[in-house]
């Protein structure tokens, strides 16, 4: 779940003068794009699922496995990568990193085994958090004054759209010839994403005089580490359920495979909608927004559990679902900015690898309760909790905030 927000004030440009805004909207579509690769990349397994395990000789449980390892492989990706590019020039790193897109995602495509597509998975994801992370501060750098958080929100679109288009038109794709194919799509997105970047995005530098070790004490402050483990139960309570939302709406819906694309449509509707009223929320009323959220969460998904037999009710839990995981991406994406002072840029990919660690739990998590011989409808209720349990994390957390502040 990654989000759009930066702190305008940490984020002054470090490049010499601001590009034209034709320019700028180049580079912001060539962002975009990136994300939507990302995403789609990401998230679109979800719809073909049965269709691997099918393929490769494992079961469903198995399968769902590589939105672990691919988590697994943001989590360690991030860190490592922010530290290893802190100070090359942006442009040329983001070109890397779309270009390990293209490598990841055609081995991917191509892996004959079910390991070799772990492997894939695992080296696919490694650039996928500083991608987003580097590509955020730089959104910033290059937007006009007062229109940095509009800007990052640019980019972001793309992994909203990834959910509304890419993996719907990726499982019919997946479904009609192969789930390889889709893949293969998106190595050939990726390949115009590094193109884009190379000619629209503008040179930027890191800002000087920044060193590593003090960012990492500053985001060792509990506020901070609160703020991360908001990310690790959010994304926890999306992916338990997500990563098998096909097999659900088969077995129990009674939906046909050919139409599980049109519910991750509107799946992926809702989720476009909450990141931009997400957003509003934030700069509205920042914690009580994340807290509303959380709890609306808790009773959608506790309404899927008991509607999971019937297609229609499905239909707008879905949008509503959808809704409120993502309007949660922008106000804990600014709660982790507005308590990491002194770390904001490491703070921006860090967080990646707290979503994904998320990812990987709740996947992991619903593979062991589908092992352990529970329905597919249990799955919803286990989110709920974990969504009840980051209510209780951000209830403390904003008690923090007040007694500090001698409220």
């Amino acid at each position: 779940m990654s989000a759009p927000s930066v702190a305008a004030d940490s984020l002054n440009a470090s490049i010499g003068s601001q590009p034209r805004a034709p320019r700028v909207g180049l580079a912001l579509a060539s962002l975009s794009l990136g994300s939507f690769v990302i995403g789609a990349g990401e998230f679109g397994i979800m719809g073909l699922l049965p269709t691997i395990a099918r393929d490769l000789g494992v079961s469903i449980p198995q399968a769902g496995l590589l939105v672990t390892g691919y988590a697994l492989g943001v989590v360690f990706g991030a860190p490592l990568l922010a530290v290893l590019t802190s100070r090359w020039e942006r442009r040329r790193t983001l070109f890397m990193l779309a270009t390990i897109f293209v490598i990841g995602n055609l081995a991917c495509a191509l892996s004959p085994t079910y390991e070799l597509l772990m492997a894939a998975r695992l080296f696919t994801a490694l650039a996928h958090g500083a991608f987003f992370g580097i590509g955020a501060v730089l959104a910033a750098e290059i937007a006009a004054p007062g229109k940095e958080a509009q800007a990052i929100s640019m980019m972001f679109v793309g992994m909203t759209l990834a959910n509304v288009f890419g993996v719907p038109l990726g499982t019919m794709v997946g479904q009609a010839f192969g789930w390889r194919s889709a893949f293969l799509a998106v190595t050939g997105l990726a390949a115009v994403t590094a193109i884009s970047i190379a000619l629209f995005v503008p040179t930027s530098h890191p800002r000087p005089g920044v060193r590593f070790r003090d960012e990492m004490r500053a985001l060792g402050r509990p506020p901070v580490l609160l703020a991360m483990l908001l990310s690790v139960l959010a994304s926890s309570a999306l992916f338990a359920l997500y990563t098998y939302i096909a097999p659900l709406l088969e077995t129990e819906t009674g939906l046909a495979p050919t139409s599980i694309p049109y519910l991750l449509f509107v799946l992926g509707t809702g989720m476009t909608i909450g990141n931009l009223a997400g957003a509003r929320l934030a700069d509205w009323k920042l914690m009580p927004s994340i807290m509303g959220l959380f709890a609306a969460m808790a009773c959608i998904l506790t309404a899927i559990h008991f509607f999971a037999g019937s297609a229609i009710p499905m239909i707008a839990l879905m949008l509503l679902w959808g809704a409120v995981v993502f309007g949660l991406t922008s106000p804990i994406q600014m709660r982790i900015v507005a308590t990491a002072q002194g770390a904001r840029n490491l703070a921006s990919t860090i967080n990646q690898s707290a979503f994904n660690l998320g990812n990987a739990f709740g996947a992991w998590l619903g593979a062991a309760l589908i092992s352990a011989g529970f329905g597919y409808d249990t799955l919803p209720l286990a989110s709920a909790a974990l969504a009840l349990a980051a209510l209780a994390v951000a209830a403390y957390s904003w008690r923090m905030d007040k007694r500090a502040a001698g409220e």
